[in-house]
């Protein structure tokens, strides 16, 4: 029953912040637009919070709880660059990225939504599945 706490209470965290930011900005909460107003946006203030939200949380939670992420191996920057462009891209051309789409997105019923977290989903498995 322990192992259940975090992901539940992360799970109850994420839709409680959704639901806020929805009713705070009648926009759908999504990593993508969120950054995109906070670089490019007149009004940076909440999508600015909302990342610094993001880090310091986590953050917190790493230092209270002394839980470290280990990173498997190096990879090449320019690696690195390339897949980050790539992401960007793809976010663009799918309107959405996967906290968008699986978190809000689904949550609605959004046809669009279920197709784009389907493939989302599928071609991570297909990753893994080449790379490992």
């Amino acid at each position: 029953m322990e192992s259940l706490v975090n992901p539940l209470s992360g799970g109850i965290i994420i839709g409680l912040t959704a639901a806020a930011y929805l009713l705070l900005t009648g926009k759908v909460i999504g990593i993508s637009g969120i950054l995109a107003q906070a670089l490019f946006s007149k009004d940076r203030y909440l999508p600015f919070l909302f990342i610094l939200g993001l880090i310091i949380g986590g953050s917190a939670y790493g230092v209270l709880t002394q839980q470290t992420v280990p990173f498997p191996e190096m990879r090449s920057p320019i690696l690195l660059i390339i897949s980050g462009l790539l992401v960007g891209y793809g976010t663009r051309l799918g309107s959405g990225c996967t906290s968008g789409h699986g978190v809000c997105g689904i949550s609605r019923l959004s046809p669009r939504s279920l197709v784009a977290t389907g493939i989302f989903m599928t071609m991570a498995i297909l990753t893994v599945f080449i790379t490992k």
